[in-house]
């Protein structure tokens, strides 16, 4: 150690009065600017943290958007809606295809599910993946479904942020669509309209409210 001050000491005796005044402003700098560059990136992560707080924030209120809409639509009336309900299920592929088309992506393709007639009403529903996607974009998307017919509901919906596009938002669903069962129609006749009926609001109030 003292080895090491000795040879300190003897380069500030040989320099000259201005290569000291260089050496003592090198030393004064260079914390000073580790400082700064140490402040500017935690100012430049916080504002990034910041940005990705707003798009998930803005993602949530999306999210809790579609609900609140979808519990709104659930409040039409059971006459209303069973006396437009299609006797053949809307094609859920064209359907979503013209969704995504509106939104801005084009899907990759669908799932089928089991069709499950109950209650003199048929259900067809199909299961898709959504890849990464802007917000406003997937907003559009599924408002899309939702809106453009009332017999068409989004049943389940799942949104997660990509881990290396957190500007994105990717999302699975299934989607159903509703029609009129002519099996059950024919075999029932009239007298079936009030247990059609009273399955048509529980059918209804589930789907455009249930998820």
């Amino acid at each position: 150690m003292s080895a090491l001050t000795d040879r300190a000491r003897d380069f500030w005796e040989r320099i000259s009065p201005r290569e000291r005044g260089l050496v003592v402003l090198f030393v004064v700098a260079t914390p000073l600017t580790l400082a700064l560059w140490l402040g500017f990136a935690i100012h430049d992560g916080l504002d990034a943290m910041a940005v990705r707080n707003d798009k998930t924030r803005h993602a949530l209120d999306v999210l809790a958007d579609m609900r609140a809409r979808g519990s709104a639509n659930a409040q039409v009336p059971v006459d209303t809606w069973l006396k437009g309900i299609p006797v053949e299920p809307l094609k859920l592929d064209t359907y979503l295809d013209k969704a995504a088309q509106k939104a801005g992506f084009t899907l990759t393709g669908t799932r089928p599910r089991a069709t499950q007639p109950r209650n003199g009403f048929v259900t067809t529903s199909v299961q898709l993946e959504v890849s990464a996607q802007p917000i406003d974009q997937l907003k559009t998307f599924l408002q899309t479904i939702e809106s453009d017919s009332q017999y068409v509901a989004i049943t389940k919906l799942s949104i997660r942020k990509p881990h290396n596009k957190p500007d994105m938002l990717e999302a699975s669903l299934d989607v159903s669509t509703y029609a009129a069962d002519k099996k059950d129609d024919a075999g029932s006749g009239a007298g079936s309209s009030g247990s059609s009926a009273a399955a048509a609001t529980t059918t209804a109030g589930s789907a455009k409210g249930g998820w």
